[in-house]
């Protein structure tokens, strides 16, 4: 199984780790290079915009959201 994770906070982050942890395959984006090399570290594959991370699924693609409520979601959907 694998699944993209847009969002890498403390939420999303410790997500990504436990998902890596079961031996599931993580496509993570997020707009801190921080967060992303932190989840790298642990596996997961980063990536630079969200229409990478959808390339790098295979289909059907299954994606977890971990944004703050508000202009960071709508623009993570709408892209």
């Amino acid at each position: 199984m694998e699944l993209g994770m847009i969002g890498l906070g403390r939420m999303g982050s410790n997500m990504a780790q436990r998902l890596l942890n079961g031996g599931r395959r993580v496509v993570a984006y997020d707009p801190s290079k921080e967060a992303l090399a932190g989840v790298a570290g642990l596996g997961a594959v980063a990536v630079g915009s969200v229409e990478a991370l959808a390339k790098k699924l295979t289909r059907p693609r299954a994606v977890w959201l971990m944004a703050p409520s508000g202009a960071a979601t709508e623009e993570a959907i709408d892209s």
